[in-house]
């Protein structure tokens, strides 16, 4: 799907969903990334495929999280934009790829499930 939809490889597109995943995991509490791995079980596999972060999205998500933040905002955002460069990918395929994801967490799971990623995503 979105490969299809926004022109990239099938390796760019479980990589850069992958690490939209990633995030919500690091993110959400256990219950509601259960929720999401309950609708959408290939999200793991996603996420252990997806690319690690390069050495700044490391340093500031540790720095996020040790200052008590969830990791997302500007670390979450320097984590993907490192993950989506290796894989080809910059900064503006991120803000792409996320109206994709929230559509099929929504087939997958309803209104619920879109809105507890996009309390990660958005």
């Amino acid at each position: 799907m979105i490969t299809q939809q926004l022109g990239i490889s099938e390796d760019q597109a479980k990589g850069g969903a992958g690490a939209l995943f990633r995030l919500a995991q690091k993110t959400l509490g256990t219950a509601d990334f259960g929720k999401v791995s309950e609708a959408i079980p290939q999200a793991q596999e996603l996420i252990d495929t997806a690319p690690k972060a390069g050495a700044l999205g490391n340093v500031l998500g540790s720095l996020t999280s040790s200052t008590g933040g969830s990791g997302s905002g500007t670390a979450g955002l320097a984590t993907l934009s490192s993950q989506f460069a290796k894989i080809d990918l910059d900064t503006d395929a991120i803000a792409k790829f996320v109206p994709v994801i929230l559509s099929f967490a929504q087939a997958k799971g309803g209104e619920g499930l879109k809105n507890i990623l996009g309390s990660v995503l958005k």
